[in-house]
């Protein structure tokens, strides 16, 4: 499968594509955010102040086949920045294909770039397929993720 990846495009078109996907991976994980969240979202990836940042992954026929977004954060366990890689998707006929993966080393550069020491993120447990993606491209510390909503 010939791909190439690169930052989405503040257009009409380019925003239904990520929608769609954004969508697909939400329902993936049995989730909904609310519209103004989503539209939040997107108006951030756009916004050179935001630490918000997404990629996408396009077919050779300009249809957007992945994405991934990113937060760039601080950290009190460095002075250069941390690199959360927050959402990552791929639509079924990519998956197995290398679109992740390539996904997940354009973070690796992107971050890079950005001064950050560190890419992290997490996925669910029963996210088997994922995992056997990431644990060829990064090591699972180990940590428990604990949450408290307010």
């Amino acid at each position: 499968m010939s791909f190439t990846i690169r930052p989405l495009q503040n257009t009409a078109e380019e925003h239904q594509q990520w929608l769609s996907l954004w969508h697909g991976y939400l329902a993936f994980y049995e989730s909904t955010v609310a519209d103004e969240v989503t539209a939040h979202n997107w108006a951030s990836f756009h916004n050179p102040d935001s630490p918000l940042d997404a990629l996408g992954a396009f077919d050779v026929d300009g249809k957007m086949i992945g994405l991934v977004q990113t937060v760039i954060h601080a950290s009190t366990w460095s002075i250069a920045p941390r690199c959360y890689l927050n959402d990552l998707f791929t639509v079924p006929e990519a998956r197995r294909q290398g679109v992740g993966r390539a996904l997940i080393e354009a973070v690796y550069a992107f971050a890079k770039s950005k001064g950050c020491v560190k890419v992290h993120w997490l996925t669910h447990e029963s996210n088997v397929t994922g995992q056997s993606l990431y644990n060829q491209l990064a090591v699972n510390e180990g940590f428990i993720q604990y949450v408290h909503a307010l």
